[in-house]
């Protein structure tokens, strides 16, 4: 048999052709997938002359989130055994843990997460082999034929080539079979992996909750159960989140606010919309006080707008073409009708505003400017409405009405960089002041599906962003 030459973590080696990553890392028990070429990749990948192939350990953050799909899928082959009639959605990592979303016959219960913790134990006992398998579209749709949700992404991916998705990303279509000891596959599911070697090496998850949730995040579609759970690479480490999670709890925002009297969510008003109580007012006092006095003592100018709108402000911002879903529905108003109920006069549209940028131009452009105004640094303490959707509500840190200390500035073009310096100088010292220091810079840069402007002025201000918060990381020596 001839020899390929692979790169493999940086030393150049020689082996059988027929040698696979989990030959080469068969010494190493934390390797539970590897990179080829860049790309995640299962261990039993074929490789080809030339490869490089790097290690990938289950404790790095790219092996835990492997473990954790892996684990989805372990839950939702016990899902289907002892819930046979349950049809299958999607289940990826995500931060600590995982979820898998199903559509059973009936919502699932405390009791029934305990039953699907012991079947899972089962699966992994088993020491189940996961086998990557490639598929044509028709070869896919003819063996999901009763998993409509799946076959739904897969016609999304015969239809616009999503790249993205967990489920169906990538350049080929998969499934992926469980092998039982036999050798034979035991359960199955579409996925693109990669995925762990075997079950065994789950050795540390937990079922959390479940909840209700919409097929692909739409109203407009079904609402299914969604399954969340946890998984780590050692039972101390999760363990030590789940001691997290408890004390976490007793330091949540949510119960301190009911226990202290400070602030409430009426049912009667709605969702994601607080009252603050007199004690809670008092702080909220306090701190916008200390903002104001802040933003004054910085060269910020206060302003006030109204909370309401006419829609052809946000439709000539952009805001109503790209973002009309996090809005509030319109109010229709000063519209008048005749006896018979045929309309006299159209009505305008009104709209709730979820920003306030259009509103501070429409300060600035009130009047010409002079050069020696600049920079004009415009502040308001401005309440804004957003539809945030039911499953993201999370107390006052992401509510559908809330007030933000929002400013904006208007300088010229060589002005940019600095005040975008002391901009953030300035914003991080109050978060400091406030107690807030465990901080990340990470750049934004231009979605071209949602943004206006000259393709030239989009890098000059990239750029200006990138120094300045290059300038910051050096500054507080930040990697």
């Amino acid at each position: 048999m001839s020899e390929i030459t692979l790169t493999v973590n940086g030393e150049l080696i020689s082996v059988q052709e027929d040698q696979r990553p989990t030959h080469l890392f068969q010494e190493r028990k934390d390797v539970v997938v590897c990179k080829v070429n860049g790309e995640l990749r299962d261990l039993w990948t074929q490789l080809f002359d030339g490869d490089v192939v790097e290690a990938v350990t289950i404790d790095s953050p790219e092996g835990l989130n492997v473990l954790r799909h892996s684990t989805a899928h372990v839950l939702a082959q016990a899902v289907q055994h002892t819930f046979p009639e349950t049809k299958l959605g999607i289940g990826p990592p995500i931060t600590d843990g995982f979820y898998y979303d199903f559509d059973p016959e009936r919502p699932f219960t405390p009791e029934d997460l305990i039953k699907l913790e012991s079947a899972m134990k089962k699966i992994i006992k088993d020491g189940q082999r996961f086998r990557r398998r490639v598929v044509s579209v028709d070869e896919a749709l003819g063996e999901l034929a009763n998993e409509p949700y799946k076959c739904e992404l897969v016609g999304l991916k015969s239809d616009a080539g999503d790249e993205s998705n967990v489920e169906v990303g990538g350049s080929d279509l998969t499934i992926y079979d469980n092998l039982g000891r036999d050798g034979l596959p035991v359960w199955s599911d579409l996925c693109r992996g990669p995925h762990l070697s075997s079950t065994k090496l789950i050795s540390a998850f937990k079922l959390m909750r479940s909840a209700g949730a919409y097929w692909r995040g739409s109203e407009k579609n079904p609402m299914l159960q969604r399954i969340y759970g946890t998984a780590w690479a050692t039972p101390e480490a999760m363990e030590g989140h789940l001691e997290f999670l408890v004390e976490a709890e007793k330091r949540d925002h949510r119960r301190l606010g009911a226990e202290l009297d400070l602030f409430s969510f009426p049912e009667e008003i709605g969702s994601g919309l607080a009252v603050f109580h007199p004690k809670g007012g008092i702080i909220r006092r306090a701190m916008e006080d200390y903002s104001r006095q802040r933003h004054e003592a910085e060269g910020y100018e206060f302003v006030y707008s109204p909370h309401l709108t006419k829609a052809a402000l946000f439709e000539k911002s952009g805001h109503l073409e790209w973002y009309a879903e996090g809005m509030y529905p319109p109010m229709v108003l000063d519209e008048e009708v005749h006896a018979d109920g045929t309309v006299k006069r159209a009505g305008q549209r009104y709209y709730m505003k979820p920003m306030n940028c259009p509103m501070h131009n429409l300060i600035f452009s009130s009047r010409q400017r002079s050069y020696r105004e600049l920079p004009l640094r415009l502040f308001e303490f401005g309440t804004v409405y957003r539809y945030e959707k039911s499953g993201v509500l999370h107390g006052i840190t992401r509510a559908r009405g809330f007030t933000q200390d929002d400013s904006h500035i208007y300088c010229t073009g060589e002005q940019m960089l600095g005040e975008l310096d002391s901009l953030l100088t300035f914003v991080l010292n109050l978060l400091r002041d406030y107690g807030l220091t465990d901080f990340y810079l990470e750049l934004s840069t231009r979605n071209p599906e949602k943004s206006v402007g000259e393709d030239s002025d989009w890098e000059v201000a990239t750029d200006a962003l990138r120094q300045a918060a290059q300038r910051q990381c050096r500054r507080w020596r930040w990697p």
